[in-house]
Parts: C-alpha cells; structure tokens; sequence
C-alpha cells in the first residue's frame, strides 16, 4: 500500500512539484514560469493536493503524475480548472462568426468536457461541430487553453 504525497502547483497549473511535503527546498511561494502564487491544498475545503503516490520500497522511473482537475475531498475546481473554463468561455465570446445560441452552446458545454461522465462525448461533438464554424485558428486557441483539464474522454472526442 502507498500514499500520496503532497503536491504544490501554482493557480495556472504549473506543477512545481509532486513532493512538497517531503522537499521544502523545492518549493516556490510564486510560480518561476507565470509568476502566481502557488498552492498545496483545496481553496474550497482544505484537503492537501494529491501529489506523487509513492509505495515503500518500490522506485518508479516514470513520471506519471497528472495534473489534477477536481478536489478529490470537495469535488470543486482547483484554480487552473477554473481559470482555463472561464478564459474558453470568454473565447466563445470573441469567436467570429457564430451566433448567440452556438456561443451559449460553447459555453455550456465547457464544464462536461472537464468531467468523465455520459454526457461527456455529446458535449465534444457538440463543441466540435460549433469550433468547426468558428474556423480553425479559434478551434486550436479554444483547444489550447482546455487541453490540460479536459477529460480523456473529451481529448479522444476532439481529436488531441
């Protein structure tokens, strides 16, 4: 059996590193690639953030860790998940060439891209299909900023 260590990430989801606990010499009150400060536990509850899970006397070479989207206590959005859903929302705002309702569409569609659930494909095929309008230069900036808090489904869905 292992445990998590804890993991400190800077609120635009720069990991800086996965054993904050353990290594205090690597640690950064702001971020050395964006500047913002950096966070080791839940805003919403408190919980510490899942970093490297680590087995004892196992030594693993890969480094597997994956940026979490969600508190695994609370279930809220960690800052980067937030960020990245409010800065596409404000995209499909600017997107030339599409009507209000496939803006809304766009933007309603944002929070089940982030969550593996059943709903989650139907909202990439509906965001492809209105991203598909908005010419691909706003589809790869749309793509770019959620890349890292879509869900695997939605990556597979979108094609990245």
């Amino acid at each position: 059996m292992g445990t998590y260590r804890v993991a400190e990430i800077c609120r635009n989801g720069y990991v800086i590193t996965g054993v904050a606990d353990m290594a205090p010499d690597l640690r950064e009150r702001y971020c050395s690639t964006c500047g913002s400060e950096t966070i080791t536990s839940c805003q919403s509850c408190g919980a510490p953030i899942r970093g490297y899970y680590e087995v004892e006397n196992v030594v693993s070479l890969v480094d597997d860790y994956r940026l979490p989207r969600f508190c695994y206590q609370c279930g809220q959005p960690y800052p980067w998940t937030q960020e990245r859903l409010q800065a596409a929302g404000q995209l499909a705002e600017e997107l030339e060439g599409l009507s209000e309702q496939e803006r809304d569409v766009l933007k309603k569609s944002l929070n089940e891209l982030v969550q593996d659930t059943p709903a989650t494909e139907v909202a990439a095929l509906r965001v492809k299909k209105v991203l598909r309008k908005a010419g691909e230069a706003g589809a790869e900036i749309f793509k770019k900023i959620l890349v890292d808090v879509l869900s695997e489904t939605a990556k597979k869905a979108l094609g990245m």
